[in-house]
């Protein structure tokens, strides 16, 4: 079969064939048909992701497929339904073997690239919102990167959480992106003054920050007092530093969220929050955007959109 492997620390990934793998005991095999990408795939090829495989190993952290065959002790999901499945790498090929209890079967008539682009973004927003920041209906949310994989989910899951939402995000395409994805007041990166912006409009209840570096800073800057601060990630490069003294003056929270955790420590959190997002997308009250669908060939220029940030929504390929 074919997969984008990564042979060797130095190597670069490529397509290559490999042998069809067999399920262990408590796996499912899935006939993959799409799979999303995620920054963590880059961190991931450069060995810089905390959960990077011992090469050789393919990439792919989410998949969506039909379940082909059973390991031992599997009772189901039953050979032909339709899933999904958190993997963490494997994605990226004609088959993949997972453990049975990642695979979350799919609603009636929603499309592979929709649920290859569902778990991660989705399911890091509403765990990050919900389960970590406990927010408010009436709370002010404020999203960097609110044009990315995972942004745009914040900007949705916010609205539906009955807070009001501050999107900030590069250039006017982005923008518009999440004002159609519900956000109520718009910020240009670009062009904007994000701190001076937040704080006209009363400061930030929750900062969601899959960006990190100067934009943090300035996110920092217009908290209101015992505002939740969320890093989420650190697409522009740069981990930022915490000064402890500002978070004791004004009473502020810090609270990491890494979604992929919580599948090795508190997998009942992960499995209630999706079972929340699968019954809103049912509703029809959730719509991935994916804004580039590419085949298995063009990996590598799909990574790249991530890289240079030329993506809005997701990124998913079809194998």
């Amino acid at each position: 079969m074919r997969a984008y492997r990564k042979t060797s620390p130095d190597a670069d990934a490529t397509v290559m064939q490999i042998d069809m793998p067999a399920p262990g005991p408590g796996q499912i095999r899935v006939k993959i048909a799409a799979c999303g990408l995620n920054f963590a795939d880059l961190l991931m090829l450069k060995g810089q992701y905390q959960d990077t495989p011992a090469t050789p190993f393919t990439l792919g952290m989410e998949v969506a497929g039909t379940v082909d065959a059973l390991g031992e002790g599997v009772t189901g999901p039953a050979i032909g339904t339709p899933v999904a499945v958190f993997g963490g790498s494997g994605g990226l090929a004609e088959y993949g073997c997972f453990d049975a209890v990642r695979a979350v079967p799919l609603p009636d008539a929603m499309p592979m690239t929709d649920a290859a682009a569902f778990l991660i973004a989705y399911g890091t927003s509403h765990l990050a919102l919900d389960h970590r920041a406990r927010m408010q209906p009436g709370e002010t949310l404020l999203v960097l990167g609110a044009a990315g994989g995972v942004g745009l989910t914040a900007v949705e899951i916010g609205k539906l959480m009955g807070a009001t939402v501050i999107a900030c995000a590069r250039g006017a395409d982005k923008l518009e992106a999440a004002r159609h994805a519900g956000a109520d007041h718009l910020i240009d990166a670009k062009t904007e003054d994000l701190r001076a912006v937040v704080k006209s409009l009363g400061g930030a209840d929750v900062v969601y920050d899959p960006v990190g570096g100067e934009q943090w800073q300035a996110a920092f800057r217009a908290c209101k007092p015992e505002a939740r601060l969320l890093p989420i990630g650190f697409a522009s490069g740069e981990v930022p530093q915490i000064p402890a003294n500002h978070l004791l003056v004004k009473n502020l929270s810090v609270l990491g969220v890494y979604w992929g955790g919580y599948m090795k420590f508190c997998p009942e959190a992960v499995t209630n929050s999706l079972r929340v997002l699968l019954d809103w997308y049912a509703e029809g009250r959730l719509r991935p955007h994916v804004s580039h669908v590419l085949p298995l060939e063009r990996v590598a220029e799909g990574l790249e959109l991530l890289r240079s940030r030329a993506s809005t929504g997701k990124v998913v390929i079809t194998i």
